[in-house]
């Protein structure tokens, strides 16, 4: 039976990295592998996945509205493949991260998945919390905060370095946008930025 992986970190942890070796590791055998990666991610270039170390491979692309079970079903039938491997996960919809739980159970294809659990301000991504929830296999990557701890959380700065405390869930970015911080250090990155996230404000107010 194919299983369905998700690999999560904070940002900057490697994620990319791996997915790229991973890919290698089964071309090097001979084997076929589809790379998806959303098509709002551009910072390494339309339909790439790029790495912190420079390495990139060109992907297919998926939005909001792709049918992942038809795409990655069409590409099995012109050329049968080993393995998806699908970058930036938390952009996938509830409704595609069960279709790639079904690309395992019908078609008979590993899918790997690598992201991200949580927003900036510590709120699950819907994608990502359903493959929390039925990935057969869950694998975290460890990256650390500046105090030397697990860094678990992503806190979003502006251009000076600040902590950012509301916007959208999705924002696009970096090392220039992000920084991976210990659970403890977000939150109080948050606080000194005049900002309560409001479901540790009602654990803080029980207290």
């Amino acid at each position: 039976m194919a299983s369905l992986y998700f690999t999560y970190s904070a940002m900057n942890a490697g994620k990319s990295t791996s997915l790229l070796q991973v890919a290698h590791n089964y071309e090097e055998r001979g084997q076929q592998v589809l790379l998806l990666t959303p098509a709002t991610d551009t910072r390494g270039g339309q339909g790439r996945i790029h790495s912190r170390l420079g390495l990139y491979r060109d992907a297919a692309t998926f939005s909001v509205n792709s049918d992942l079970y038809r795409l990655i079903e069409t590409e099995h039938k012109e050329q049968r493949l080993d393995c998806v491997l699908l970058d930036e996960a938390q952009f996938l919809s509830e409704q595609q991260a069960w279709a790639l739980a079904r690309v395992c159970d019908y078609l008979r294809i590993p899918v790997m998945c690598y992201g991200i659990r949580t927003d900036a301000f510590g709120q699950a991504f819907a994608g990502s919390a359903v493959l929390l929830a039925i990935a057969d296999k869950l694998i975290e990557m460890k990256t650390i905060c500046h105090c030397g701890r697990k860094a678990t959380m992503s806190l979003r700065v502006d251009e000076q370095g600040n902590a950012v405390g509301s916007g959208e869930q999705i924002a696009i970015g970096g090392n220039e946008k992000y920084v991976s911080c210990c659970r403890k250090h977000w939150f109080q990155a948050l606080q000194e930025a005049g900002v309560q996230p409001s479901l540790l404000e009602q654990a803080v107010t029980k207290e």
